[in-house]
């Protein structure tokens, strides 16, 4: 009973450590929360729970391989998952705010569409790795004294970890979204754009560097 107590409370640890900096996937769920309502914003933080979770499995499971690609070419993820926020950070600061950010019922929303892009946006920093193992090694997930079940549980829990952080976030944001006004949105829009752009075009050319002086 200790041992899976210690695996619930590690793995949830885990789920929630993963998904607690305020990144670009981050700043996604506040802006689509902000703008479209929680559900919106909390779908978003599902697929990127789930791409979260894609990766848990890569590491716990032993894919050597994979993480080996990973590791040999951490350069080129850096850039091309630069270039995907680039790509985003311009969106946000060019995109035209909803006309209302307080009546969900009058936005148009397509929770698939939240969700992949959540899922697609965490998938392109597969850097992510780098972060899970050290994860992985501080609350003695996975180990090889474990049994089947014990697996299942601990990777259920991550995703749980994950969720709960989202659901928290997207309800602190959706209680005080109605004290926006749409000017005040355009400008946040544009300033989470802004962060991004500068964090990834940094992301960039250091990856360039360091890429073309490994040459």
């Amino acid at each position: 009973m200790g041992t899976l107590i210690s695996i619930i409370i590690g793995c949830l640890s885990v789920g929630i450590i993963l998904s607690a900096p305020m990144g670009p996937i981050g700043i996604l769920v506040v802006q689509r929360t902000m703008e479209k309502g929680r559900k919106c914003g909390l779908y978003t933080g599902v697929g990127a729970a789930a791409s979260d979770m894609f990766y848990c499995l890569l590491a716990g499971l032993g894919l050597s391989f994979v993480t080996d690609f990973i590791t040999d070419h951490q350069n080129l993820f850096q850039i091309g998952g630069s270039i995907v926020l680039i790509v985003f950070a311009i969106y946000l600061i060019l995109r035209k705010t909803v006309s209302n950010v307080k009546h969900d019922e009058e936005v148009k929303v397509n929770y698939t569409h939240d969700a992949v892009t959540g899922f697609a946006l965490t998938m392109s920093n597969p850097l992510i790795i780098f972060l899970i193992f050290p994860l992985f090694a501080r609350f003695g997930f996975p180990s090889a004294e474990y049994k089947f079940y014990h697996y299942i549980i601990g990777y259920a829990f991550i995703g749980v970890g994950a969720l709960l952080w989202w659901m928290a976030i997207t309800y602190l944001v959706d209680k005080f979204r109605s004290k926006f006004s749409i000017n005040t949105m355009s400008i946040i829009n544009k300033v989470m754009g802004g962060i991004i752009l500068v964090l990834a075009i940094y992301g960039l050319i250091t990856g360039l560097l360091t890429f073309f002086k490994i040459i």
